[in-house]
């Protein structure tokens, strides 16, 4: 009963911690400067601070690896960071990770392979633009630094393109170098996230766009006329939530498929893209048989944004532990140096190359730089849903090649 008790107060403190976050932060992302605010990404600004106070009071091992974080309230012990509350932060982060990227899929879904065209080449091209240009940058840094292995390099990849499989993947083939992976994945995590959601309300104004009127064309360009058959099928409740498990429980069916790589562990889609690809497919068809799968667009609106937030808490708070553990200014700079110059040159690509809107544009570099937070700030500075599409159409492709190179490079010889 002790031990129950024991667990059962630190998921209460976890509990009660991240309510806290997400209430802070919506009001720290709710400030404007110029018309640029973070919006939901103040959560994950405020989730990274209480994570490194955590870490800077307290109690660490001999490596300097944080190992609780609690105080005495009366006769009881509150630990807000332990073995136990890691467990809780990391369940919030698959769970913000699942609503979200589901959601993202059953909103582009109806429209996804109805407007597949020559123009989902550029998409496919340009995740790979990003993700190659993150690839060399990273091999030419670690080359020229000698205090740097390739190791540092892929870690601060993974984490400055947000991409959790690549990090494990690296994670993985590192071996004893392992911990290196994870210190500049905690590094390069913080400037990876703000930095998009950043770059994608920034282009807009630098480039003066009139917002409205490029929302009017993109819809009109994006509209896609879908009939209605008629028949009348069953509807279990009238939320949604029926459908929205069920595409669920299908992604994560196809996110576990372990598909062969060779020599090492074979690649899966995990949970993020396999609920992506479950979410377009379910969207697409919007029934099975008789039974009613299309969901209310209000619901969906919801889960996207509970989705999000929780992604925020649960990477953030860990990030925030992992990012002052192991700080280095030069790594943060090699961070800041492997996102944004992929952004830059993916943008110039789709603008001059493949003469994308500026909101297919930002929607395909969110999803080559396979960013959650920055759809979610895209869509609201958009002002429309559609910007999903570009989105899903580049995530897929980027997501593999990003953990095929971060497992490939962390063994050369730097």
């Amino acid at each position: 009963m002790g031990y129950l008790g024991g667990v059962l107060g630190a998921m209460l403190s976890a509990l009660f911690i991240i309510f806290v976050i997400l209430s802070i932060g919506y009001a720290i992302g709710a400030i404007k400067v110029k018309g640029v605010s973070l919006g939901s990404a103040g959560v994950l600004l405020v989730a990274i601070v209480f994570g490194v106070v955590f870490f800077l009071c307290g109690n660490k091992d001999a490596n300097n690896n944080l190992l609780e974080f609690s105080f005495t309230l009366g006769d009881k012990k509150i630990t807000l960071w332990g073995t136990s509350v890691q467990s809780v932060f990391k369940t919030v982060q698959n769970l913000g990770t699942v609503l979200f990227v589901t959601s993202v899929g059953l909103i582009a879904g109806p429209k996804f392979f109805r407007s597949f065209n020559k123009s989902m080449i550029s998409y496919v091209v340009m995740g790979a633009a990003i993700v190659s240009t993150g690839v060399v940058i990273t091999v030419i840094l670690s080359a020229m630094d000698p205090n740097m292995s390739i190791a540092m390099g892929t870690g601060l990849l993974s984490g400055s393109l947000t991409s959790t499989p690549a990090f494990g993947a690296a994670e993985e083939a590192a071996g004893a170098l392992s911990s290196e992976v994870t210190a500049g994945y905690g590094i390069g995590y913080l400037y990876g996230v703000l930095g998009v959601v950043l770059f994608v309300q920034l282009m807009p104004k630098i480039l003066k766009v009139d917002i409205e009127k490029e929302k009017e064309s993109f819809v009109a360009a994006n509209t896609v006329q879908i009939k209605d058959d008629g028949k009348k099928r069953i509807s279990l409740e009238e939320f949604g939530f029926f459908p929205f498990f069920v595409t669920v429980v299908l992604g994560l069916i196809i996110g576990s498929i372990q598909i062969p790589l060779g020599s090492g562990k074979p690649f899966s889609f995990g949970s993020s893209g396999g609920t992506l690809i479950a979410g377009l497919i379910v969207g697409h068809f919007g029934h099975f048989g008789k039974i009613e799968m299309k969901i209310p667009k209000q619901t969906l609106n919801m889960m996207r944004e509970l989705g999000l937030v929780l992604f925020l808490v649960g990477a953030g708070v860990p990030g925030g532990v992992n990012f002052v553990s192991a700080f280095n200014w030069i790594y943060i700079v090699y961070g800041i140096i492997m996102a944004t110059v992929p952004m830059i040159l993916g943008f110039i690509l789709g603008k001059y190359v493949f003469k994308l809107s500026i909101f297919n544009n930002l929607g395909s570099i969110t999803g080559g730089m396979t960013s959650t937070p920055a759809l979610g700030a895209l869509i609201s500075a958009a002002g429309t849903d559609d910007v999903a599409s570009a989105y899903a159409a580049t995530y897929p492709f980027a997501l593999v090649l990003i953990v095929i190179s971060c497992k490939l490079i962390v063994g050369l010889p730097f």
